[in-house]
């Protein structure tokens, strides 16, 4: 791996930002054998402790915090630069940038302090919520995961899957409920006694992300680590981790132009039948490339114009204004910006092949990673429903679902 020239104090420099010099050697030390370790499995931990040490996971963080205050289009952005160089290091920091918004950067948080520090420092952050016991994936209701009184504090105990990140995570935001149904966010260290890390997870794409069972058995929690539920949330607060999910595709999207670029001018030989001797003059395989490099250039577009709405809402929030319908805009925006970036990006995986031939299904390749790591993405929330509660608004004004799933 190569050196990049970022390693100095972290409380010494800002985070880096997308569009600096240290921020595109970042982003070409994780690009370099991503491929590879995706199929070989190799977790990367080494490409976690490069964004530690540069401290991203501080960028939505006010300056006078230790951050570098940039907007949610600007972090977007940042997260399309980084699925384009490592789809499951993306992916691995979805869970911390929205726990470091909702927990760190808001003002009005009454324990903010002292996670912000953290956020500052480094620290990177996982989440613990889905339990397979729930009936409806995203909606509402009794968790099996429990915190009970002990003394000053609690103990923790429960079984969480989909837990992306926590494998890299330094703390972990667990969601829990109370002997008397009240539910809470608990904040803890990641290598606390009790808490089981399991890589477990088996899926066809996004193979390194660490997103299977956490398990906590008689986990010691102290008071001050337990945020319990607000009466009312924010509306739609699922639109932040549902268009993250949207910019890593977009990011593989540019991945997939890079390697199809790559893949055509390495060819020496085509089809005794093709319209042109060179692979490169080749105006079919040029067509396929333009294709793909236009469908980049859009679902980056779509991203940033669904993220500039959701700064809107930030906006909005962060001065205490009325925010509702600015977040239902935000939320539209995501879902059509998912229906038509998963697609544009699912197919131009397909479409890769095509530019290099059957060589480029060799298995030493893994280029299908591309695909399948997209097609894993889109899966998460499926865009049939989307354009369903898309339709129902726009015809019927049907409000839009406002679960952790849309």
């Amino acid at each position: 791996m190569n050196e990049v020239g970022f390693h100095r104090a972290a409380a010494a420099i800002p985070p880096l930002r997308v569009h600096s010099p240290e921020f595109r050697a970042l982003c070409a030390a994780i690009s370099e054998g991503a491929l590879t370790r995706d199929k070989d499995r190799i977790a990367p931990f080494d490409m976690l402790d490069l964004i530690r040490r540069a401290r991203l996971g501080a960028l939505r963080l006010p300056e006078a915090a230790g951050g570098a205050g940039i907007t949610l289009r600007e972090l977007f952005e940042t997260v399309i630069h980084l699925g384009e160089a490592d789809s499951n290091v993306a992916h691995i920091l979805r869970n911390h940038f929205v726990l470091a918004d909702r927990y760190a950067r808001r003002q009005d948080s009454v324990k903010a302090h002292s996670w912000r520090a953290h956020v500052a420092d480094g620290a990177l952050f996982g989440l613990a919520s889905t339990e397979l016991t729930s009936p409806k994936a995203g909606r509402g209701g009794a968790l099996q995961t429990s915190i009970v009184p002990d003394g000053e504090g609690y103990v923790l105990n429960g079984t969480k899957y989909y837990s992306t990140g926590n494998l890299y995570a330094d703390y972990i935001v667990v969601r829990a409920q109370t002997p008397d149904g009240r539910t809470a966010s608990v904040i803890i260290p990641s290598t606390r006694e009790g808490v089981d890390r399991a890589d477990d997870w088996d899926g066809m794409g996004q193979r390194l992300t660490g997103s299977g069972t956490t398990t906590f058995t008689g986990v010691a929690v102290a008071a001050d680590e337990v945020i319990f539920d607000a009466e009312n949330g924010d509306r739609y607060s699922a639109t932040f981790p549902q268009l993250y999910l949207t910019a890593v595709n977009a990011g593989i999207l540019r991945a997939i132009l890079r390697d199809a670029k790559g893949l055509l001018r390495s060819r020496g030989r085509s089809f005794y039948h093709a319209p042109a001797e060179r692979p490169t003059e080749d105006p079919l395989l040029l067509q396929t490339i333009g294709q793909i490099a236009s469908s980049a250039f859009a679902a980056e577009a779509i991203v940033l114009a669904a993220a500039a709405a959701l700064d809107a809402v930030s906006l909005a929030r962060d001065a205490s204004e009325p925010s509702d319908n600015l977040a239902l805009e935000a939320s539209l925006a995501a879902a059509k910006a998912k229906i038509v970036v998963d697609d544009l990006t699912i197919r131009s995986g397909s479409l890769i092949f095509d530019v290099g031939g059957a060589s480029a299904s060799k298995k030493s390749n893994n280029l299908d990673a591309h695909w399948r790591n997209a097609r894993t993405l889109a899966s998460h929330n499926p865009s049939s429903y989307k354009a369903l509660a898309i339709g129902g608004y726009e015809v019927n004004g049907i409000p839009l679902p406002n679960g952790s799933f849309f």
